[in-house]
């Protein structure tokens, strides 16, 4: 398991105390040019997608070394939590939350079932985890009650985890990319990229790049279509981790979330969520040519919007970061 302390204890130690943090990953993880990839030559990737110790990585364990401290201290024992029939926030749940003693139950609704589906309903039920297939959003809102009295008044986290705990998670990820570029491994990027299926990573993304100083601006490429996930929703997720640091004792100046900060995109969502596209297929394509591997109906729509904004003016010449959160071993 890492060993190391994270940026917002660094910067902030007065939250060592408040905000408890389990490392499940090593970082900084790397940041690398993509050369020759796209019109101008100026994409980079945050490659997220080998952060995580426990079998599984990605953007979900970040959000989990937050969470899995406060389970603790609530003491709770288990943890109810929702998705998708291929989640690969459930399963990076299950396994984690297993390591630390806490058991995991799931309600999942349909998606598209594919190769991928089909594994990770297998991987699934290897974790350990309770598996509740309640088909859609509205009966899972109905069978709610009895959930929580089926596993005991469980820690409940929605989809994705995206809460304002582990919204921390995307806030950290943004304090060591700014940690990065003041080390000269990159000049300042002019917007960091992400694809957009719960909230919390965009949301984290952006208060961790103002917290650090940058002007840097996130581009949220939307690709579930079940959630609320406009600018307001963003920005007032951002707004309530702010306020959730502040409240642990984090002291630091006002902060400007709107004015631009955010670019909020459904263009890359094609059918909806779990249905890929054809632009994203053609991106996983690039994306091999640069070492990267992409699922098709998160990181390919995302990485498809990054070689857009690439090659459109709006960023000038400045860097454009790929966040690659993708995590399957």
């Amino acid at each position: 398991m890492a060993e190391s302390r994270p940026e917002l204890h660094r910067r902030h130690p007065e939250l060592i105390a408040t905000l408890p943090h389990l490392p499940l990953g090593a970082g900084p993880t790397p940041l690398t040019r993509l050369d020759g990839v796209g019109s101008r030559n100026r994409l980079w990737c945050k490659d997220d997608s080998g952060f995580g110790d426990g079998g599984w990585g990605g953007n979900k364990v970040r959000k989990l070394e937050w969470i899995l401290p406060d389970v603790a201290g609530r003491g709770s024992r288990r943890i109810l939590t929702v998705g998708a029939l291929g989640t690969n926030w459930g399963l990076a749940t299950a396994l984690y939350a297993r390591e630390q003693g806490v058991g995991t139950a799931l309600a999942l609704v349909d998606q598209p079932v594919d190769e991928h589906v089909r594994a990770q309903l297998v991987r699934l039920r290897e974790s350990g985890a309770t598996v509740h297939r309640t088909h859609t959003k509205a009966r899972t809102i109905a069978f709610a009650p009895w959930l929580f009295v089926r596993h005991g008044f469980p820690y409940y986290l929605p989809a994705g985890g995206s809460t304002p705990i582990g919204t921390l998670g995307y806030v950290e990820a943004a304090l060591e990319l700014a940690a990065q570029v003041r080390r000269g491994e990159m000049p300042e990027p002019a917007a960091v990229v992400t694809a957009v299926g719960s909230g919390g990573t965009a949301a984290g993304l952006l208060l961790g790049l103002r917290l650090a100083g940058l002007r840097t601006r996130v581009v949220a490429v939307v690709v579930n279509d079940t959630l609320p996930l406009a600018e307001r929703d963003l920005i007032g997720l951002a707004r309530g981790t702010e306020r959730l640091l502040r409240s642990r004792g984090a002291r630091f100046g006002p902060l400007d979330l709107g004015s631009g900060s955010l670019i909020v995109t459904r263009r890359w969502l094609g059918r909806g969520y779990g249905h890929p596209t054809a632009e994203g297929f053609a991106a996983a394509r690039v994306a091999v040519e640069a070492g990267l591997t992409l699922d098709p109906v998160y990181t390919a729509k995302a990485f498809a919007a990054a070689l857009a904004f690439d090659a459109h003016p709006m960023f000038g010449d400045a860097p454009i970061v790929f966040v690659d959160t993708y995590g399957p071993r």
